[in-house]
């Protein structure tokens, strides 16, 4: 909630500089070099798909940019650092000339070059000494809003597919149809170890969605095993329907609850990050080979490295920021162990049973997450997150 307030608060004020920049766009060229020493002119030409240069190194300081617009359409240039607008000119017809004045701090920027669909230009702004400094390694809370909402879309999607695939599974036990039920309940469960970073929040809703106890074959009303665990033992092990109808609804209303709360919980960054980085921990941990649903079991290990991958993604830019070489070894690793898993897993939505790793398969599988954990873990310290 703390870092939502402070998020909301830098948004504010935020836009009313914004605002207060829009109201006298004149005012502030006009006191650009004639209100001081004279600053540097640099001209940008915005042509219908890139600038001209796309590239660009100017002192710290005071600096003027000449924006020439030679597209066919009214046009603004922004110079941005990460999500936020440092400074911009607006409606450039066609055709014409602006000046924008501004004063840049040393560092890396971004500069709009037309349609947003065109690529960025680079802005690099140096130091006294002539040095490039690159912008600071941790972003601020502003920088770490868009990740996080993105991510929140992507959880409240898996949580509604989540409900609408497992129902399926419970009308196909409730109906005694075994092979239905079999080929329904991997791509079901595969949408709650996408979320499983976030989802093992709720330790009373994991217990019973996800347990894994020693008697598999207990009673309804005994203690055990409960959610898809004990649903994946039935269907595969036992390779029957019978007694898993009161399990079957209860997993139902229980995933009905997570999604309802996963609707209003906040999501920082650093629960991202931690749970990326412990559900990886675990995996490295299990026995590499079936699992608790036969060989379903590394369609599920596939599942959750698509989640931990989407954390990765939508935290990479910022990542690439703060430490370009940590980047690029999750990068690798992600992507080594990924493509392990893919040639053990037949089908994509995992309604097939995989194969299992070879031993080479499952040395390497086990290398790549041993070193994707302790890069997980440096990425809070990268991102300023604890």
């Amino acid at each position: 909630m703390a870092f939502v307030l402070a998020a909301g608060a830098m948004i504010s004020a935020y836009l009313v500089v914004k605002s207060r920049r829009h109201a006298a766009p004149a005012d502030r060229a006009a006191a650009g070099p004639a209100g001081g020493a004279a600053s540097p002119e640099v001209a940008v030409t915005v042509t219908a798909r890139t600038c001209d240069p796309a590239r660009l190194t100017v002192p710290a300081g005071k600096v003027t940019f000449r924006i020439v617009n030679q597209s066919s359409r009214v046009l603004e240039w922004e110079i941005l650092q990460g999500v936020i607008v440092v400074d911009e000119r607006e409606n450039i017809a066609p055709g014409l000339a602006q000046k924008l004045t501004t004063t840049l701090q040393p560092g890396d920027y971004d500069i709009t070059c037309g349609l947003l669909g065109n690529p960025r230009g680079k802005l690099l702004v140096t130091n006294a000494g002539g040095t490039t400094a690159r912008q600071p390694a941790k972003p601020s809370p502003v920088q770490l809003i868009g990740p996080t909402a993105e991510y929140k879309v992507y959880v409240a999607g898996e949580a509604d597919d989540l409900v609408t695939a497992t129902q399926g599974v419970a009308d196909a036990i409730a109906a005694g149809d075994l092979a239905r039920a079999q080929a329904l309940y991997a791509p079901a469960r595969r949408h709650y170890q996408r979320i499983a970073p976030v989802a093992e929040l709720f330790g009373d809703l994991d217990k019973t969605i996800d347990s894994r106890a020693a008697d598999p074959d207990r009673k309804e009303d005994t203690p055990g095993p409960a959610g898809f665990p004990r649903i994946g033992h039935g269907l595969f092990s036992k390779k029957s329907t019978a007694g898993l109808t009161v399990a079957a609804k209860r997993l139902n209303a229980d995933l009905v609850s997570l999604r309802s709360r996963l609707g209003t919980l906040s999501i920082p960054p650093d629960k991202m990050v931690e749970g990326a980085a412990g559900l990886v921990r675990e995996m490295a941990a299990a026995a590499l080979a079936g699992g608790e649903d036969g060989d379903l079991g590394l369609s599920g290990r596939l599942a959750n490295l698509e989640g931990v991958r989407k954390i990765v993604v939508l935290l990479r830019p910022l990542t690439e920021r703060a430490d370009p070489a940590l980047s690029n070894r999750i990068d690798a690793d992600l992507a080594g162990a990924i493509e392990i898993l893919a040639r053990s897993v037949p089908s994509a939505d995992g309604s097939e049973a995989s194969i299992p790793l070879s031993p080479t398969d499952r040395d390497a599988f086990q290398g790549r997450l041993k070193t994707l954990t302790e890069d997980l873990s440096e990425l809070r310290r990268a991102l300023g997150l604890g």
